[in-house]
């Protein structure tokens, strides 16, 4: 079967793909990519990648543009439709999946264009604009948050599900701000770091690049140790150390903690589009999985609170809740509804 997996701009589409090119050539399929020169596509898939082949197509995000750029930025992908029409053909494509993401415009109508099936997934709770406009039009829909989707999880790499465990107690917390950090949670985690060190609890701490050697200074000042990165890419070794999370509430993220059973009080970037990240966080805390609050809330008390709190039974319970293989299902799906 020849694949063509879209989409991306951010990390969270493109790990979403990256799970899904792993899965696809596991079960000897030959995938290749379309994505975009803008966004961090090209970080990801330029240099090493399982896909046969990558294109990076000039586009940008339409809904975040206004007036002329807006026009300008539907011309790109009026462009980048019939490029990637010429692509499908030259590659013989017989199914489309689009993660999402401003990227994945381009290809998906292309392929609807050609009557090239298009299987799509939605990685937030809140669908994007894109998946909603095309979702009418597609084979299949997935989502983690969706009861009535034909796959339940999420798909992720298999090193988070390889050192998945219990947490029985708390030994060590990870503070995650996302690949650009967040500065709400680096003041909490300084903020508790005494109470921490004095019970005992390890810090981790990815603090993001801009604010790291603010973050290192203060961690001085308070004689405060903690294994502390700017940005590390391997974050699955980070998680399978730590007993609990503060982090932000991106879909892959979230889903990474859940697969590696990993407890998280989750507070959300409070300007993501249609406050997605919340609703993604507030799945978790409405399926008593973990904890969710704002940035504007009181954050120490919320945090200093769960301390207290029993980890074992929200951390099994994430390891109930976690697909395994969700990659390897969507890949088999669109094997059977092609050759159906």
């Amino acid at each position: 079967m020849k694949l063509c997996i879209t989409g991306g701009g951010t990390g969270g589409h493109l790990m979403i793909a990256e799970a899904l090119v792993e899965a696809g050539v596991n079960d000897g399929h030959e995938v290749i990519f379309i994505g975009s020169t803008s966004g961090q596509d090209r970080k990801y898939f330029q240099e090493h990648s399982a896909f046969s082949h990558v294109y990076f197509l000039e586009t940008t995000g339409v809904v975040n543009q206004k007036g002329f750029g807006k026009l300008k930025a539907l011309y790109k992908v009026f462009k980048a439709f019939f490029i990637s029409r010429a692509i499908l053909k030259k590659h013989k494509i017989v199914a489309t999946y689009s993660v999402g993401g401003f990227s994945a415009a381009a290809a998906s109508m292309a392929s609807l264009s050609r009557f090239i099936p298009l299987f799509m997934h939605e990685q937030n709770a809140v669908i994007g604009k894109l998946n909603s406009i095309l979702k009418p039009f597609s084979t299949r829909f997935i989502s983690a948050y969706d009861k009535n989707s034909p796959i339940k999880g999420y798909p992720l790499k298999e090193e988070f599900f390889a050192n998945a465990r219990v947490r029985k107690e708390l030994k060590t917390i990870i503070f995650l701000g996302g690949s650009h950090g967040a500065k709400a949670i680096n003041d909490l985690a300084l903020s508790v770091a005494k109470e921490l060190k004095d019970l005992g609890i390890k810090i981790i701490h990815q603090t993001g690049e801009k604010d790291f050697q603010r973050v290192k200074k203060e961690y001085e000042a308070l004689d405060v140790h903690v294994e502390l990165y700017a940005f590390t890419k391997e974050l699955h070794t980070l998680i399978s150390s730590a007993d609990l999370a503060v982090s932000r509430a991106g879909a892959s993220t979230l889903w990474e903690l859940c697969a590696n059973g990993l407890p998280a009080l989750f507070i959300p970037y409070p300007y993501a589009a249609a406050d997605h990240q919340f609703y993604n966080a507030r799945f978790i805390v409405d399926n008593n999985l973990g904890w969710c609050e704002r940035e504007s809330e009181d954050l120490k008390a919320k945090l200093i609170s769960i301390l207290n709190e029993e980890l074992e039974d929200k951390s099994r319970a994430l390891l109930e809740y976690a697909n395994k293989d969700v990659a390897k299902k969507m890949i088999q799906d669109v094997q059977k509804v092609i050759n159906d």
